[in-house]
């Protein structure tokens, strides 16, 4: 019986690992090509204001970060450099800068929902023509599967 129970807790376990492994390498898997650093470059042209998206963030820890530019345009986002992999990233622009997911929680009602993030090493995300880039002041970057704080920039 003690053989039985040792051997389910570690088959348990294994499997309980290779889940989670899967979690976090299937958006990996599953994601476009991203932008190279000259497309990137070029989307970046019509920017009107600009950010940095830092990994020392309150919330931010070795699973959940974003380094790099961050271009805020009429037309569209654009990040140089890099996010950790994860599924189901969303982009939204705040009223306010916020580094917690509790301060993303709070003022998501008033934020502006932008797009689906699929890559995680540059990416372009278009503004729809809907949205006054000019009425928020941080992009955030949020997983909305897990209710995960990713990352965030203040660009004006």
């Amino acid at each position: 019986m003690k053989k039985f129970l040792l051997l389910l807790a570690s088959h348990g376990l294994v499997l309980a690992l290779g889940f989670a492994l899967g979690i976090y390498v299937l958006p990996i898997l599953v994601a476009p090509p991203a932008p190279t650093n000259e497309q990137a470059a070029l989307a970046v042209q019509p920017a009107a204001f600009r950010g940095q998206f830092h990994r020392d963030l309150k919330d931010s820890d070795l699973l959940h970060w974003g380094e790099g530019e961050v271009a805020v345009g009429r037309e569209r986002i654009v990040l140089r450099g890099r996010l950790a992999p994860g599924p189901d990233y969303k982009l939204y622009l705040s009223p306010e800068f916020v580094e917690t997911e509790a301060e993303f929680l709070r003022l998501k009602p008033q934020m502006q929902y932008v797009g689906d993030v699929r890559t995680f090493e540059n990416f372009v995300v278009p503004v729809p023509a809907t949205v006054d880039v000019s009425q928020y002041k941080a992009v955030i970057v949020w997983c909305e599967t897990f209710s995960q704080f990713i990352t965030a920039a203040s660009y004006q």
